[in-house]
Order: C-alpha cells, then sequence, then structure tokens
C-alpha cells in the first residue's frame, strides 16, 4: 500500500495571526516546501457526521487574490462533486446551479476578466 503525507508549517505572529505558510508532500514533484498566501482545509468526521475545518490566510495576502481564490475554490467544490457523484441527476442539476453562481460570484467581485474563465 502505497502512503503519502503532506506537511503544513504556519508561522504566526505575537497575535497569532499568520505570518506565512508553507506545504510539503511526499508524493509531490518537490520535496522542497512551497509556500502559499491561503489555505482552506476541510476533513469529514465520519463518527460525528460533521466537517473539521480550517482556514488561514497570512496577512498580506491581497483582497483581489482572496477573492480569486474563493472563485476557484467554489469551482473546485462543484468539479469534485460532480466526480464524486458519479453521474447523479439531481446532482448533475445542483452543480449546474453552483456554476451559475460562481458565473455571479466572479462578475459580482470582478474576479475575472470577460469571456476569461
Amino acid at each position: 500500500m502505497k502512503k503519502a503525507e503532506i506537511k503544513l508549517n504556519v508561522t504566526l505572529d505575537e497575535q497569532n495571526i499568520p505570518e506565512s505558510i508553507d506545504w510539503t508532500s511526499t508524493d509531490g514533484e518537490t520535496s522542497d516546501q512551497m509556500p502559499a498566501k491561503a489555505m482552506f482545509l476541510a476533513l469529514w468526521d465520519a463518527q460525528y457526521k460533521n466537517s473539521l475545518r480550517i482556514d488561514l490566510w497570512t496577512k498580506d495576502m491581497p483582497y483581489d487574490e482572496m477573492k480569486r481564490f474563493f472563485y476557484e475554490t467554489l469551482q473546485t467544490l462543484g468539479d469534485t462533486f460532480e466526480r464524486a457523484s458519479g453521474g447523479d441527476e439531481m446532482a448533475g442539476k445542483l452543480i449546474g446551479d453552483l456554476r451559475d453562481y460562481c458565473a455571479h460570484f466572479a462578475e459580482k467581485m470582478e474576479v475575472i476578466e470577460e469571456g476569461t474563465n
């Protein structure tokens, strides 16, 4: 059985606000620590039937990059749910609704230029 390890290192200031976020993976293309400005980590707790989340961003993360990060995360959630649903018809309709919302979000937040994804 193959195993992979993902490590996250968060450096905090005196007020516990992230200064930097770095990550590595034993299954990645490089073993070097890679920097990140924000992260969402969601885990499913099967025992209690709820989500466990960690949402962090560094204090130097620009607002326009955060808006783009939210947009891309919403899009990715749709992609993930589509793969997980196995072609369920109702899921397909809801994924379409999510894609419509993503387009609305992108327009209102001025995340992407017209005619691009």
